[in-house]
């Protein structure tokens, strides 16, 4: 049984703050200090270049990808680490279209992060070879997945509410029209059990700052299936993807394995930092944080909707359709948010209209979400976000 009172105690979080943004930024883990302090004045300030042969500074996103691998039920040596989210999805989505040369639409949802369709329309026109980028409501994805479709490109959990979609049923659909699937697991992995292996998927990709705790910054982390390992040839390539990084050869030949969906040099400080935050999913069951999880968010949205009627649920009645977050909606949720950060509950807001709250047990407990309720409740009630500094948007929301 998953000690969560051990786990909690396991982040430094200050004693007058409800953290409930986890969605958007993990607490600092307490060993994540100590460990940066090593990287940096042993291994860096004393070894200085020779870290990389003797710190291990090269092995190091495989050794950190081992331990993803493990959340997110992926097979041994198909995960990798390093660069940004956007990045690892450029690279998947080139892979994925060049297996399906003979089709040329790639399908998202209008829940989708911008930013994956960013990365996904920029390379359509990069291409220049005729791909469409075509979107659908969330709901009703499915029935958009046809012969036509060369890659299925979403994300399981929607950023702003929470909208959790069924990756085994999808992925299934997918392939039984001959489509391929990405998976954006940048909402999922350390918020909920993920069985990319059991579920077929083709790819994947994540980030690690969220839900994994590994501080701003943090390096995302790609899936590439077994049975497409050998062909996967994504757009970027770099030296570090290259079969020899250090025969310096000027044509470009792929690492047989996973290695090739390596780009640049390896972000030390931030694999450091994030190595160290793995530290604590040490002995926790992703089941049980789940069934936790969903506890939270089912004992908050009770006390909120009670309470302050004038908050509209965003997220999906039925827990099981939706992650760890829920969002509310309200006309003036930025100002509300803000006056709930000066009060001590930190959540985030995403525009129009949507308070973002998350529920992660390795740091939360029911005390913590009655609090927050409470306070949400005085602040709606008493409207104390009707105040013009609460209206003044910063750069981050």
């Amino acid at each position: 049984m998953t000690d969560f009172a051990a786990t909690r105690a396991r982040f430094l979080l200050p004693g007058n703050l409800i953290y409930l943004d986890g969605n958007s930024l993990g607490p600092l883990p307490r060993g994540a200090a100590e460990r940066l302090d090593g990287t940096v004045c042993h291994e860096w300030g004393e070894l200085l270049i020779r870290a990389w042969n003797r710190a291990g500074w090269m092995e190091l996103p495989g050794r950190v990808a081992a331990r993803i691998a493990g959340l997110i039920g992926a097979e041994p040596d198909h995960v990798t680490v390093g660069d940004t989210l956007s990045v690892k999805v450029f690279q998947a989505l080139s892979a994925a279209l060049s297996l399906r040369p003979e089709r040329r639409v790639v399908l998202s949802d209008t829940g989708n992060f911008p930013s994956d369709l960013y990365v996904a329309q920029g390379l359509i026109d990069a291409l220049g070879q005729g791909h469409e980028l075509r979107l659908a409501p969330p709901e009703r994805i499915e029935t958009h997945i046809n012969e036509d479709i060369a890659v299925l490109l979403l994300t399981q959990v929607d950023y702003r509410t929470g909208r959790l979609h069924d990756m085994a049923a999808l992925t299934a659909r997918a392939h039984a029209a001959g489509a391929l699937v990405i998976w954006d697991l940048a909402h999922s992995a350390g918020a909920l059990p993920v069985d990319l292996a059991g579920a077929g998927a083709d790819f994947a990709a994540g980030c690690t700052y969220k839900y994994l705790n590994g501080g701003p910054g943090a390096p995302a982390f790609v899936y590439v299936a077994p049975r497409h390992m050998r062909h996967a040839r994504p757009v970027l390539q770099g030296w570090l993807g290259h079969a020899e990084p250090f025969a310096f050869e000027p044509e470009y030949r792929p690492a047989p394995g996973i290695d090739r969906l390596r780009v640049g040099t390896p972000p030390v400080l931030q694999l450091a930092a994030l190595d160290a935050a793995l530290d604590v999913w040490e002995g926790v069951d992703m089941q049980a944080l789940r069934t936790r999880s969903i506890e939270l968010s089912e004992l908050f949205i009770a006390l909120v909707e009670a309470r302050c009627p004038m908050l509209t649920l965003a997220s999906p009645r039925d827990p099981a359709r939706r992650g760890a977050q829920v969002g509310f909606a309200f006309e003036e949720g930025h100002a509300a948010m803000q006056a709930l950060i000066d009060r001590g509950v930190i959540g985030d807001f995403r525009a129009p209209d949507l308070m973002r709250f998350a529920f992660t047990p390795l740091y939360l407990d029911e005390d913590d979400i009655r609090k927050a309720a409470e306070i949400i409740a005085d602040v709606m009630i008493n409207r104390l976000w009707d105040a013009p500094e609460y209206r003044v948007r910063e750069t981050v929301t």
